[in-house]
C-alpha cells in the first residue's frame, strides 16, 4: 500500500480491502478506487510473459481451458489502448472526486453489466428464500415493545 500525502490517494492491489477502506478514508480527505482495467493491447500474452502449462486436463476444457484458448485468441488484437489506459488513469489521479470504481475499457463495462443481470436473475429467483429469514413483522415489534 502507499499513501501519497500531497494527494490523498491510496493505491491498493486489492479491491476488497479498498471497498472496505473507502468510507473509512474518506473523512480524512484519502480517496481509494478500483481500477478495473479489461483487456489492453500488450505483450501480457505473449508466451514471454503467460507462463502455460503443457499439460491440458480435460476436466478444465469448459474452464481454465477456455481461458486459455480466449487468452491465444485476442493476444494483440485486445480492444483496449494502453497510451488511452493511461491517460484515464492520470485523469482519474486528477479529480478531486474520483470513483470508488473505474472500469477501462468497453470488454469490462460489458462484464460487469453481465454480471449484474445474472445476479439480479438469480436474486429474483431466490428472492422469497431471502426475505425469508427475517423475523416475522408481527414478532419484531413485540420484541422491540
Amino acid at each position: 500500500h502507499r499513501v501519497d500525502r500531497r494527494q490523498r490517494q491510496m493505491c491498493i492491489r486489492d479491491r476488497g480491502i479498498t471497498e472496505a477502506l473507502h468510507a473509512e478514508l474518506a473523512p480524512l480527505g484519502i480517496h481509494a478506487t478500483v481500477v478495473e482495467p479489461g483487456y489492453f493491447r500488450t505483450e501480457f500474452l505473449d508466451n514471454a510473459s503467460l507462463a502455460v502449462s503443457p499439460r491440458v486436463l480435460d476436466d478444465y476444457a469448459e474452464s481454465a481451458g477456455a481461458v486459455r484458448e480466449a487468452a491465444r485468441r485476442i493476444n494483440l488484437n485486445q480492444p483496449g489502448d494502453p497510451v488511452r489506459l493511461a491517460q484515464a488513469v492520470m485523469q482519474l489521479v486528477a479529480s478531486p472526486t474520483p470513483p470508488l470504481r473505474l472500469p477501462l475499457g468497453t470488454d469490462t463495462l460489458q462484464t460487469i453489466a453481465d454480471k449484474h443481470a445474472f445476479v439480479a436473475k438469480e436474486t429474483a429467483q431466490w428472492r422469497a428464500v431471502a426475505a425469508s429469514t427475517d423475523f416475522p413483522v408481527q414478532e419484531a415489534a413485540l420484541q422491540m415493545a
